[in-house]
């Protein structure tokens, strides 16, 4: 299992993963952080780009945060 540490852009114009440094990256988001929206967004977003179903993704911490811990 790897831990990743996120940081996340929500309410932007495109959705896009850029790595800042060795397992850390920042994601913008089209979701607002609105009932859980861009959690769901962020999931989804990481499981194309690293090609792993959406249920190896968790949050470890962060859930209602700017930067997470995401579990791999």
């Amino acid at each position: 299992m790897t831990q990743l540490k996120i940081t996340v852009k929500t309410g932007t114009s495109q959705e896009k993963i850029i790595e800042t440094a060795p397992e850390e990256y920042t994601v913008y988001l089209r979701a607002k952080p609105h009932d859980g929206e861009a959690n769901a967004a962020l999931i989804k977003l990481l499981a194309k780009h690293f090609h792993v179903p959406k249920s190896y993704i968790t949050i470890e911490r962060g859930a209602h945060s700017h930067t997470k811990i995401i579990n791999l």
